[in-house]
């Protein structure tokens, strides 16, 4: 190979596609580097670490980015600037997607800056990026010397005619009724993310399952690759308190910070426990000079170990709920009186506000990226987390990649019940603000905004709730495993506990799921019994909200724009916009509507009015112009042109036909001024259309002599 002696290629097959690792070309001075080819898309995969850990934090500093570079799909990027910018929707919740499978996996205490960066150069339809990134930064990891207990993999799921799908083709991903992606290692299921058309929850966990089996071939393979090329771990440093730090504030504080915990409500409980920790660090400001990290460090574990023992051992949760019951719930319609439609949704204390806007389809969102399957959305799902949802003193920054993942979550939660544009020719946005947050506000989200569209009169076709569920998991003294899963997480439960498992559907199935966890990996007993436990809880969850509304409103609000839609020969389109648009600019003049031609089905036309009277002249307009005339049909018309022979009459929009002289009356006419004159308005009828489309009219056994 000439100047790349280390180059190394491996080949192997997913879903019956070749998948080729690339290793020791480019980028030799990262940790870690895979490039990785599938079919056509090539995506370069590297991991970076710093050298020492990183002071003064308390988290592990991992970044993760998928980057999309427009030539990937021979494509200039829009805008002034004319290159890539800040990334797309799509491109964080990729990043996000690429982290969640890899963060549990590296080592506790780990504090060195890390950066994963799976850049798309080349991109084939058929051949998902995400998929290649979610394999190649795992391989990129597991070779470099960055300690880490993978390797992982993904693959997305689809079902096409009921059969299941692995990492599906364009035309496949069309008609599957499932979406799902599945991370995991040769072990265990580390993460899920799916959208679907109310599948049920049996059938999920096979899918799961079955994206699983793949999951362990690719697992194995990069072993293999590790064991060639891997390089040797390097050594690291672990932040941990000292032996005499740990046993002296555990005899202090434990009891303390056990009778702060058990409370229910929040802002009280952490009141508490904050006022454990500053009375812990008075105690001990001398005595451990300059440790007070590490007394942070053993009150967390205190925290964290009381509240997961209770839970395992007696059942008892920190606002002692039993293991399965749901907070007290509250849904309200109609909050905002001139917002189309308003859901407010509150559960425990998670309160969130959405709102539904309706307006014409050229309000849809129009996407740049290189993701070729879709470029446009009607429905939008936005998600807003101010500060002072939790309390905090903190100005509003735009949305973050957690911002964009929740919006996104309770999109797809949603998106399978939305009606067609056929039936209902409307953009669709719903923003939701949460309000305030003590765990799950992307499913109180879902819930609200739910709420918000029936409301709004949007004839979804079912009502769709969602529940975030939690684990705790454990050993008995024997060392067997033991768990328990928790419905309806809370804040401390999410931040201490080992999973969180979010579940949105209808009472017929699931439409999402979304999966992130702590440890390293979940079974089939665990996720069967939490998607049966969320199941039950869902069904409670939407009792309450149909309390509110039962079902989406006969009558949109007042504000709402009304819309007729109507279908028109496709090739008559453009007698309705006429030349440079005059035409249909002269109807809009005329209305005061608003019309969309749809591109993507043509012949589609939708008018937008404020009041429906506008929106029937305005079809009437259109109805005109694209109407064909018919022999024997009597129409009334415009004298146009007078010729000493006839006349011509505008019976419809640019059509005219030819009244003789003869035709004019029952008796000889010497003159057609004396029988009408231009601009006159005449009942006339067709007689014939010629094989040259002339149209020949009469007026003669249409008056009295």
């Amino acid at each position: 190979m000439g100047r790349y002696e280390d180059y190394k290629v491996y080949k192997t097959a997913v879903g019956g596609r070749l998948v080729q690792f690339e290793i020791g070309k480019i980028c030799e001075q990262a940790n870690g580097q895979v490039t990785l080819r599938y079919g056509d898309t090539v995506v370069s995969c590297v991991v970076v670490a710093s050298k020492e850990p990183k002071q003064d934090v308390d988290f592990f500093p991992l970044t993760c980015n998928f980057e999309e570079k427009m030539y990937a799909i021979g494509k200039i990027p829009g805008g002034y600037l004319k290159r890539e910018g800040r990334p797309t929707d799509k491109a964080t919740l990729v990043s996000r997607l690429i982290d969640r499978p890899l963060r549990p996996l590296f080592p506790k205490g780990y504090r060195n800056d890390v950066v994963v960066t799976a850049t798309a150069l080349s991109v084939d339809p058929d051949c998902s990026p995400e998929v290649a990134s979610l394999m190649g930064t795992s391989a990129a990891i597991a070779i470099s010397d960055i300690p880490w207990d993978g390797p992982t993999a993904g693959v997305v799921v689809g079902r096409v005619d009921g059969d299941f799908v692995i990492n599906p083709t364009t035309e496949q991903r069309a008609v599957s009724d499932l979406n799902l992606t599945v991370c995991g290692t040769e072990e265990a299921i580390m993460m899920v993310e799916a959208g679907a058309n109310e599948l049920p929850e049996d059938q999920m966990l096979e899918a799961i399952l079955y994206g699983h089996e793949e999951i362990k071939n690719i697992c194995r393979f990069i072993k293999e690759i590790v064991a060639e090329v891997g390089k040797e771990k390097q050594e690291y440093k672990v932040f941990k308190a000292g032996e005499d730090v740990d046993a002296a504030v555990r005899e202090y504080a434990t009891q303390k910070m056990v009778d702060a915990i058990y409370t229910e409500d929040k802002q009280e409980r952490l009141a508490n426990m904050d006022a454990v920790a500053v009375d812990a660090k008075e105690h001990f400001a001398e005595e451990f000079e300059g440790r007070m990290a590490e007394v942070d460090e053993v009150l967390y574990n205190i925290k964290k170990e009381q509240v997961r023992s209770r839970i395992l051992e007696e059942g008892v949760r920190p606002d002692n709920r039993a293991l399965n019951e749901i907070r007290p719930l509250w849904s309200e319609t109609g909050f905002l009186p001139r917002a189309h439609g308003t859901g407010l949704f509150k559960r425990g204390q998670t309160q969130v506000l959405s709102v539904c806007t309706l307006a014409p389809l050229s309000e849809a969102q129009y996407l740049d990226g290189i993701d070729t399957d879709q470029t446009r959305k009607r429905y939008m799902h936005q998600y807003n987390f101010p500060g002072y949802c939790t309390g905090e003193a903190k100005a509003s920054r735009s949305p973050g990649r957690r911002e964009i993942g929740h919006g996104a979550l309770a999109e797809r939660a949603l998106l399978p019940v939305i009606p067609s544009e056929e039936e209902f020719p409307y953009a669709i946005r719903v923003v939701s603000e949460v309000l305030s947050s003590n765990g799950s506000s992307s499913m109180a989200s879902t819930c609200g905004s739910c709420l918000a569209l029936m409301d709004a009169g949007v004839p979804i076709k079912k009502p769709v709730s969602g529940i975030a569920m939690g684990l705790i998991e454990g050993f008995n003294e024997d060392g067997s495993s033991k768990f328990a899963i928790l419905s309806d997480i809370q804040g401390m439960e999410d931040f201490l506990g080992d999973m969180d498992f979010k579940v949105t559907g209808t009472p017929d199935g699931v439409t999402a799921l979304q999966m992130d966890i702590k440890v390293h990996g979940l079974n089939r007993e665990i996720l069967k019994q939490a998607l049966d436990q969320a199941k039950v809880g869902r069904a409670h969850i939407l009792e309450n909200m149909l309390e509110e509304i039962a079902a989406p409103r006969e009558e949109m609000s007042k504000f709402a724009p009304r819309c007729i839609s109507m279908r028109v020969d496709p090739d008559k389109v453009r007698i309705v916009i006429g030349p440079g648009g005059k035409t249909i600019n002269k109807i809009v003049e005329e209305t005061g509507v608003k019309i969309d031609i749809s591109d993507e089905d043509v012949g589609l036309i939708s008018i937008y009015a404020s009041d429906m009277e506008s929106a029937e002249a305005a079809k009437k307009h259109i109805e005109l112009l694209t109407k064909e005339v018919e022999v024997g049909e009597t129409y009334e018309g415009e004298v146009k042109r007078i010729m000493n022979f006839g006349a011509f009459i505008e019976i419809l929009p640019g059509k005219e036909g030819l009244l003789h002289i003869s035709k004019m009356a029952n008796h000889r006419v010497e003159k057609v001024e004396d029988v009408m004159n231009i601009g006159d308005k005449v009942t006339v009828k067709v007689t014939e259309i010629d094989s040259q489309n002339r149209i020949n009219l009469s007026r003669k056994e249409l008056v009295e002599d």
